[in-house]
């Protein structure tokens, strides 16, 4: 840190003093959308004066010896004089301003438009900074408004999370005191990290507990952070060293802790439960998957399950599909944007890491946060300590990661979805996944199949290795409290994995440079280089070679650490220099850290020295097995009254205005679709723009073949009964793929499982039903599921406002995406409305469902008055109107298709007259003589579709449907009304469609 010279100094003081440091600083002379947004934001966060203007200023500090005619070729390249100034060393202040606002990373936090203006300057000066010299990033809010210090820290911390970032806050006067520019650079500086320490295991019961829960001791005697390894884990470790009579080194009792975690050894499903012996995952997922390709034999269309870092079905006769969705919750809840942006990134790295690199063309996400507008305060410390981010801080960062990570990366992000509860005030779920495109084969040589060799060189490419990332799979193991880590928080780059990606797939790859490949997610080297010699059968590892962000790191760190965008490769002795040099001119670093053996053996070696030997058999399969024990509640809940006098047309708007059903245009529009061209039916759908259940991309562009991926999620229903929740997910995902054209014995699915309180008898009962209702309807549909993942202690321990204890857990929550292949493009069908006179049809029958339902939800004003009669699935019936469907929109005769779901038929016509821009009037009389309108309207039964047909074409598609529950409801006009009639209670519903827009977009339009 350091103040430096003004601009006006003179030429050979600039020269001098620019050795120690320069700040460019660049603003808009034009209108800067940026500020003005700023500005309404500051304003509606409930301070008592008013902020009048916000000018926002970008600074770029320079930390490296350049000269004067270096340093104003840097300022030319940062700014487009057009619209903006640039100032070297001098402040852009307006002329009225009351408050300055500074925002800057904290040291080694990944700064993403830093390095970018680095890789610039480099460039464009034709020099190396070097590794102890560069570029960082942070804005200047100059605040116009009478305005008080607490109402600007207030605005100060919606702009920053401590976690992660500084923020300076001075008055006009305090700021104006200062003689000349100040300048920071948050350089990482640590002590020498390289010993290694050695972990006394000889310790009671108790003693281990503490270590296995809090982590190794330092010198200091503070606690490294989590290992998440229980007292049974920690005592299997304490005899494997025993038997070798010495003590674990600090390295290896961490490396086993990353590969025994639950978010990578997934040990509750892999664990015996009451009777059931193989555990979940084998005796429910995997099983269902390997029954449905035994009966579909020569039509098994599943090329890679369960095997690689993504799943894979045949695309056609050349090329394959892959698809992964992870999860990034515990990361999320502390740092929104690096959670978010770090999930998507690295689901990204899982498709490059398919086989030997598959190429991401599809980003999808899902979201469940609490609402927005949620004022609850959270600690995660005793005391007031440790305050979480407010609802909305959760919400904004989150989507912006997503944004960033996808639209920086050139990958369209289609398909999602956002859901609200209070149940995520804790934590938030945050879904996110990568849809890959790989060939069969190059040649010969099948590029869906990969393996170390023995005698290949161990390569790291890609980023360098920081402190970011330090036990982020065990954090992700464990309840959120006030012992989670900040260095599990980490920020991807996006520029620098697509470098890394784009030589990889369209380069390296079918030029066989390499024997295998796999991403550095979760444990980092010490998960991706122990994976991959499981296929050889063993490794060596020299830890100093690894490249590092700052020197100081120790050894451990270097050997866990997650810090982003790196891919471990295995590559031949006799292919490395020209591995090397096509990646050198790519601008991505590869290095030689060590060599891939048939030892049996993980060695790591640190400047000669061995400070890890562990034995391949144990590292892999020495986790102990667990008899878990569930508990079976069923739990009923009230059904909330209803008025007996409304308005039925009140109601309905409401119902459009809630969180769940509104519309979500502000993240469609922010994340760009289009990109690679593939796009065919879109987020957003119709003149209304209606947010649609499923997307379709033509992912090889000369021919018409497309994928569909959609979605189904109903975590409300896991309160009342997980199996019939299980069953909707995977109903309501097969059915929106059906309803845009898909046919359903192309379709597979993938599970996520996010689970609370998962040591608890009664939570591992509601997953043991979750999970026989995977295998029992995935069975029935036929549909394989080829990927999957868990996450299981989505809980928040922590103190509320009043500084007393407090738990919140998400509800069970069960994420079931589907996949599939639809043969031809221009067959898709889409939820809008298309042509005046079309007849309307709901296809399915409508039950008293309306347990868990939006409309109950609605009723109890979000409380536990949610009812009981949760909705079940007919998958026999619903199978066999999903292939009619399928056969009529081959055939042409289908104009629109919505698979009716969250708050039921009312809802979904409602979206199909908003998205065509056409009235809709129906009569319910011909939907059920036993229901009354409200049940008709508002239950969410599973297997319901509403379509519209041509007149000319109804014969038709009435023959084809005609083994199926297909009633003609109304018609199609030209007035843009929605009229919904029932002649038995006289009830109407007569809404104009600006009334349902209105209602639709206003709830999360200011967002």
């Amino acid at each position: 840190d350091g103040m430096y010279y003004r601009k006006d100094i003179g030429l050979h003081a600039d020269e001098r003093l620019a050795k120690r440091g320069v700040r460019i600083d660049v603003g808009y002379k034009v209108k800067d959308a940026r500020a003005e947004m700023a500005k309404e934001d500051f304003n509606n966060l409930d301070i008592e004066g008013e902020v009048k203007s916000v000018k926002m200023v970008d600074s770029y500090t320079i930390d490296a010896d350049l000269n004067r005619k270096q340093i104003e070729r840097v300022t030319e390249t940062l700014h487009n004089p057009v619209i903006m100034k640039a100032s070297i060393n001098e402040y852009q202040e307006p002329e009225k301003y009351d408050w300055v606002i500074e925002i800057g990373f904290l040291p080694g936090v990944t700064d993403n438009v830093g390095a970018t203006a680095e890789e610039i300057i480099e460039d464009s000066l034709q020099i190396d900074l070097g590794q102890r010299k560069g570029v960082f990033f942070c804005q200047i809010y100059f605040v116009e408004g009478r305005l008080a210090k607490k109402e600007v820290l207030k605005i100060a911390n919606s702009l920053y999370n401590p976690l992660i970032q500084r923020a300076k806050i001075e008055s006009r006067r305090e700021f104006c005191r200062q003689k000349e520019v100040r300048i920071t650079i948050p350089r990482v500086v640590l002590k020498d990290g390289s010993k290694v320490s050695r972990v006394n295991l000889n310790l009671t019961d108790a003693e281990l507990t503490i270590l296995g829960k809090m982590g190794i001791e330092n010198e200091d005697g503070s606690k490294r952070g989590p290992l998440a390894l229980n007292l049974l884990y920690m005592k299997v470790i304490k005899d494997y060293f025993g038997k070798l009579k010495r003590d674990p080194t600090d390295i290896e009792l961490e490396s086993i802790a990353q590969t025994w975690s639950e978010h990578c050894k997934h040990n509750i499903f892999t664990d015996q439960i009451d009777e059931i012996k193989d555990g979940i995952y084998k005796h429910y997922i995997r099983r269902a998957t390997e029954e449905i390709r035994r009966e579909k034999g020569v039509d098994d269309f599943c090329v890679s399950v369960f095997e690689d870092n993504s799943g894979a079905i045949a695309f056609d006769e050349k090329w394959l599909i892959t698809d992964k969705i992870e999860t990034h919750n515990s990361p999320s809840a502390l740092d929104p944007f690096g959670g978010s942006i770090t999930g998507i990134v690295g689901v990204n790295r899982d498709t490059i890491g398919f086989g030997l690199g598959a190429k991401p063309i599809v980003n999808r996400y899902g979201f469940c946060f609490a609402d927005p507008e949620d004022k609850t305060v959270l600690y995660k410390g005793k005391g007031f300590g440790q305050k979480m981010l407010s609802a909305e801080q959760i919400m904004k960062g989150v989507i912006r990661g997503v944004n960033v990570g996808g639209n920086c990366s050139g990958i369209p992000t289609t398909q999602g979805f956002v859901l609200f509860d209070k149940n995520y005030r804790g934590k938030p779920l945050v879904f996110v996944g990568t849809v890959g495109l790989i060939p069969r084969k190059n040649g010969r040589r099948k590029l869906y199949e990969k393996q170390a060799k023995n005698g290949d060189y161990v390569v790291m490419v890609g980023g360098r290795v920081g402190q970011d990332g330090i036990h982020g799979a065990t954090f992700s193991s464990e309840a959120m409290d006030k012992g989670s880590p900040a260095s599990a928080v980490q920020i991807g780059d996006p520029i620098t994995q697509k470098k890394m990606s784009d030589a990889l797939v369209k380069e390296v790859r079918d030029m066989g440079l390499y024997s295998s490949i796999t991403d550095n997610g979760a444990g980092g080297l010490s998960c991706s280089v122990a994976e991959m010699a499981r296929e050889c059968g063993g490794c060596e590892v020299d830890l100093e070679k690894v490249p590092l962000k700052y020197p100081g790191l120790a050894p451990w760190q270097t050997w866990i650490s997650e810090s982003q965008e790196r891919m471990t490769l295995s590559v031949p002795p006799g292919k490395w220099k020209k591995l090397e040099d096509l990646l050198r001119r790519r601008g991505v670093e590869a290095t030689v850290i060590g060599i891939f053996n048939k030892s049996g053996k993980c060695v790591v070696r640190y400047k000669g020295e061995i400070i890890m030997e562990v034995n391949m058999e144990f590292l892999h399969n020495g986790v102990p097995q667990r008899q878990l024990k569930t508990k079976n509640i069923k739990r009923r809940y009230p059904r909330p009254e209803k008025k007996s006098k409304r308005d039925e047309n009140e109601v309905l708007l409401k119902m459009l205005n809630r969180l769940n059903l509104a519309g979500f245009a502000f993240i469609s529009q922010q994340y760009d679709h289009e990109v690679q061209g593939g796009s065919v039916m879109k987020p957003l759908v119709g003149r209304g723009r209606v947010n649609s259940d499923a997307t379709v991309i033509r992912p090889v562009l000369e021919s018409h073949k497309g994928v569909v991926v959609a979605q189904g999620i109903n975590p409300v229903y896991g309160r009342i009964d997980c199996y019939w929740m299980a069953a909707a997910a995977i109903d309501g995902a097969i059915r929106k793929a059906a309803a845009a054209g898909a046919k359903i014995d192309k379709l597979a699915l993938l599970d996520n499982f996010c689970w609370c309180s998962s040591d608890e008898a009664e939570r591992l009962g509601q997953l043991k039903e979750a999970a026989r209702g995977c295998y029992d309807f995935a069975k029935e549909f036929g549909t394989p599921f080829i990927s999957g993942k868990d996450s299981m202690f989505n809980d928040f321990n922590g103190y509320d406002e009043k500084g007393e204890k407090v738990k919140i857990s998400i509800n069970p929550t069960l994420l079931i995406s589907s996949i599939g292949i639809i043969d031809d493009v221009n067959k898709t069908v889409s939820l809008d409305v298309k042509a005046e006179g079309d007849i309307v049809y709901v296809l399915g029958e409508t039950f008293n469902e309306l347990g868990g339902s939006e409309y109950f939800c609605m009723l109890s004003n979000d409380g536990g008055n949610i009812g009981s009669k949760v909705p079940k699935v007919e998958a026999t019936k619903n199978k066999r109107l999903y292939k009619a469907l399928s056969v009529a929109i081959e055939k042409g005769l289908v104009a629109s298709s919505m698979a009716i779901e969250r708050g039921g038929l009312g809802v979904g016509l409602a979206k199909m007259a908003m998205a065509g821009g056409l009235g809709i009037k129906v009569n319910l009389d011909g939907l059920g003589e036993e229901l009354d309108a409200e049940k008709l309207l508002y239950s969410e039964s599973q297997g319901r579709i509403g379509v519209s047909v041509n007149p000319r074409k109804a014969g038709e598609f009435e023959k084809i449907m005609k083994e199926c529950f297909c009633v003609e409801v109304g018609k199609v006009t030209r007035e843009k009304s929605l009229i919904i009639k029932d002649d038995r209670t006289e009830m109407v519903i007569d809404l104009s469609l600006d009334e349902m827009l209105k209602s639709y977009k206003e709830r999360l339009a200011q967002y």
